[in-house]
């Protein structure tokens, strides 16, 4: 079936080629540098009996006769052009050589068809851009998903619905600026390549350097370089950035993602959390009009106070499972009955967290804040003021997904050294991923860090919640793909 249909996309790419030269044996340069538009096709549909010019692509062509009609797209929707010799005269040839893809610009008045549709009543037609191949759905279509992807600017053209969760992503992004712009932060940039990676716990991306002849990283976090600019003064600080970390690609997981971390000076999680929830509300009150949202077969608001659950309790909750009076021991043979895997030698604190992430995390529909978390996960979160071996972390759930991280940061530079120190240690399958000693880092811290909070959202997850699209690569425009053979 698929040989069938290369045999007839080169056939059909043949008989175009052909049009193509007869349209440059007529002196006409089908692929022009600009074209004067007057109108958008939606501003057009409005504006009956004006002269006007357009631009787009013919998605449709229905020839009748001396008669043709055919659908114009452009970015603000479409409009029917009416293709009549009778006004075009001599180069009415033209329709002839013209195919569904191809770009024109249409000069004409916009009327009303004896069916009532509105259209352009052309006078006069330019070739800006001769499709040699034609559009899927006329041979064997856009099915595939990985084709979708590989093809994006097809997927585009022949699913509105897909322009629409990027132009909803775009939103987002905007709507994050404007709020904390608001707020008094300031937008800055850190470096991609770093001569030491941190800020995370991953597997980074190493490349080399020629001109200086060193190794170098693409980060996996802006973290340690915006908490130098708070060293430096700066008190409200965000980047929003491209990412890159050396894993798996599942349905939330890219090696190449966007992020938008911010950090404030003097203030701790439970700032951080008030911030973040009102950024959401913000984020759906512009884009939505309300706070209530359809997430799978939930409806949730997000307008709503989020409850506050330490890690423990949430677990307690769900499981029946009192972690608190458990030991190394027995959190490691619950992980085994219950088919948590384990690498071996996993601390008391790591225990509870693989249980969290593995058997509770799914469970959180509602917007939830799970807070409180284990020192030994954590090496850039300040101790909990009140509880011994915990920090101050949190992180936010929605529909049984991670939205976004934070917690009060650790600001003294010995305890940090120790964490650092200690994180290479813990046990995990693979070392790199591990916290590196970035002695860089606790130089700067020495000079004092003031009291701080601070938090990472994944865009891709942002937008993914937003479009209630739990596919990452259906929300990141040219996702990582294997390479075609």
């Amino acid at each position: 079936m698929r040989h069938m249909a290369q045999k007839t996309l080169m056939m059909i790419r043949e008989e175009r080629l052909k049009k193509l030269d007869r349209l440059k044996e007529m002196g006409i340069n089908p692929y022009p540098a600009s074209y004067e538009r007057s109108h958008t096709a939606e501003r057009a549909g409005k504006e009956l009996g004006s002269s006007v010019s357009v631009a787009g692509r013919l998605m449709s062509l229905r020839t009748h006769g001396a008669i043709a009609f055919a659908d114009l797209i452009d970015e603000t929707g479409k409009i029917q052009l009416f293709l009549k010799k009778e006004i075009l005269g001599d180069t009415f040839g033209l329709v002839d050589l013209l195919d569904v893809g191809d770009v024109v610009g249409v000069e004409g008045e916009i009327v009303k068809t004896d069916s009532g549709q509105v259209s352009v009543a052309a006078s006069k037609i330019t070739v800006l851009a001769k499709s040699i191949r034609p559009l899927p759905a006329q041979w064997y279509g856009l099915k595939d998903v990985e084709e979708r992807f590989r093809k994006r600017y097809l997927d585009l053209l022949l699913n509105p619905e897909v322009r629409q969760r990027f132009n909803v992503r775009t939103k987002l992004v905007r709507g994050i600026r404007r709020y904390l712009d608001n707020l008094g932060f300031w937008e800055i940039e850190t470096p991609t390549l770093q001569p030491l990676y941190g800020g995370a716990n991953a597997k980074p991306f190493k490349t080399h350097l020629n001109a200086l002849d060193v190794d170098m990283y693409l980060r996996i976090a802006d973290e340690l370089y915006l908490k130098r600019a708070v060293i430096g003064g700066y008190e409200r600080v965000y980047e929003i950035c491209k990412d890159f970390r050396n894993e798996g690609v599942d349905l939330t997981h890219n090696p190449e993602f966007t992020m938008i971390e911010w950090y404030e000076a003097y203030a701790d999680y439970f700032r951080v959390m008030d911030v973040t929830e009102g950024l959401f509300r913000h984020l759906a009150e512009t884009i939505f009009g309300n706070t209530k949202m359809r997430i799978g077969d939930n409806t949730i608001d997000i307008g709503a106070k989020w409850p506050r659950v330490r890690m423990v309790d949430v677990i307690n909750e769900k499981l029946g499972f009192d972690v608190d009076k458990e030991n190394e021991k027995t959190l490691a043979k619950y992980c085994r009955d219950n088919g948590v895997e384990m690498t071996g030698g996993e601390t008391k604190g790591q225990l509870v967290y693989m249980i969290f992430e593995h058997k509770v995390t799914n469970l959180l529909i509602q917007p939830t804040w799970i807070i409180d978390y284990p020192k030994d996960v954590s090496p850039l979160s300040k101790d909990h003021r009140s509880l011994s071996g915990w920090v101050e972390r949190f992180e936010g759930y929605i529909g049984g997904k991670e939205i976004c991280d934070g917690w009060s940061e650790l600001t003294d530079p010995r305890e940090q050294r120790e964490r650092f120190e200690s994180d290479l240690k813990a046990a995990r399958k693979d070392r790199e991923e591990a916290q590196q000693v970035d002695e860089n880092f606790l130089e700067a811290m020495e000079y004092g860090m003031p009291p701080l909070g601070g938090i990472g959202i994944g865009i891709d997850r942002l937008t993914m919640f937003f479009t209630d699209t739990w596919s990452i690569k259906e929300v990141i425009l040219f996702p990582t793909l294997r390479p075609e053979k």
